[in-house]
């Protein structure tokens, strides 16, 4: 029985219109048999059976307007005194009222089929009416139960169904947004190594052509220092690539840039023909994630890089660095010609700078200085659960 109730799910699934007919047409065939093999059966009965089935072709598409004309057919036949095997009908349209409709429609539904059970007994059954009673009200009970049930295992699998998908779009959200986090992560990372060590490069080169002739020597240190730095750069970007490109496993690992690596940071600026002081005041209580210390490498950088490119001849920068019981402090400040803040706040080396600060919950400031030049001040929070996770 249930083998031959999923095919006829199955089937009314991939061709609707043929598993509307086919219980029709079968309901049909068996009504006819049956009023052709009874004696006392007639042709009104066989009538009514046929007007009693033939509106299930639209129990799917209104299942309640279907209902209540096979009622009301029925009760025509039962005033008319004409027994018919089409009865059956108010089974299978309760069932579509029980799996389409809320619970209250189909209990009222079910109560109808109920009185008619009551008005047909006395009057068709001339056996133990009791009996009757109870075998015809436990199809209408089992036609709504089935209903019911059905209606409920279908909203589960829709639930599940929907529950299944909006999971799978978190997911590839999820997804997404990691990407995109990725991607920065590596637009900040190559634009500090490029931007930098280019901007060093540059300046070493220049410095180089105008002490070729003059001062040979030291146009020959300006030129090993900006081959080292250009190999230093080529390390890094292809450390960066190799990531990307195969996840090597010793790319990955390789050691990041920290607060120990500033002093030649400062050294291949200083090479770069802009004096830079370096002042520590106090130290870290305890120690600084790694990932802290190449935040903050990067921003000194980043703002080193930027006094590179934009103060001008003659520009100094001074560096400092205060470590506090809770806070760290950083300033960077050069004494170079004034830049537009409009135009540096759009620049891609201020939004990683404050990217990478956000990501510490830190704070950054960069602008024209009082007393003129430009100045870079970043604060980060060093709570203790930030540095031991």
């Amino acid at each position: 029985m249930s083998n031959a109730l999923e095919g006829l799910a199955s089937l009314r699934r991939r061709r609707p219109v043929l598993g509307d007919v086919v219980p029709v047409a079968l309901l049909l065939l068996v009504g006819v048999v049956w009023h052709v093999r009874e004696e006392e059966s007639s042709a009104a009965g066989l009538a009514f059976t046929v007007a009693l089935v033939l509106p299930l072709l639209w129990r799917r598409r209104w299942p309640v307007a279907v209902f209540a004309a096979i009622a009301a057919i029925a009760f025509a036949q039962w005033l008319a005194d004409v027994a018919a095997f089409g009865d059956a009908a108010l089974l299978v349209a309760l069932y579509g009222v029980a799996v389409t409709q809320p619970r209250r429609v189909a209990l009222a539904a079910a109560a109808v089929v109920v009185v008619g059970v009551v008005l047909a007994i006395p009057r068709w059954d001339e056996g133990n009416w009791l009996r009757g009673f109870i075998g015809l009200s436990s199809l209408a009970i089992a036609a709504y139960v089935l209903g019911t049930s059905t209606r409920t295992r279908r909203a589960l699998v829709a639930s599940l169904h929907e529950r299944a998908e909006r999971l799978e779009r978190e997911r590839d959200q999820q997804g997404q947004l990691a990407a995109a986090a990725e991607r920065a992560r590596i637009a900040r990372e190559l634009h500090d190594v490029v931007a930098h060590n280019v901007s060093v490069m540059i300046a070493l080169s220049d410095g180089a052509s105008y002490a070729v002739d003059e001062d040979p020597a030291r146009a020959k240190s300006a030129m090993r220092t900006a081959s080292r730095t250009g190999r230093q750069a080529l390390g890094e970007l292809r450390r960066l690539l190799g990531v990307l490109r195969d996840g090597d496993r010793e790319a990955q690992f390789a050691p990041q840039p920290g607060l120990a690596q500033l002093d030649e940071l400062l050294q291949d600026v200083r090479s770069a023909g802009v004096p830079v002081s370096y002042e520590v005041t106090g130290g870290p209580s305890r120690p600084l994630p790694a990932g802290l210390e190449l935040a903050v490498f990067r921003i000194v950088q980043e703002a080193l890089t930027n006094t590179l490119k934009h103060a001008g001849p003659g520009a100094e920068a001074q560096v400092r660095m205060l470590h506090g019981h809770d806070v760290l402090e950083v300033e960077v400040l050069d004494t170079g010609k004034p830049r537009p803040r409009a135009r540096a706040d759009g620049a891609a080396g201020l939004r990683g700078m404050r990217e990478r600060a956000a990501v510490y919950d830190g704070e950054l400031d960069a602008g024209p200085a009082p007393e003129g030049g430009w100045r870079v001040h970043l604060v980060l929070p060093l709570e203790p659960a930030r540095l031991s996770a």
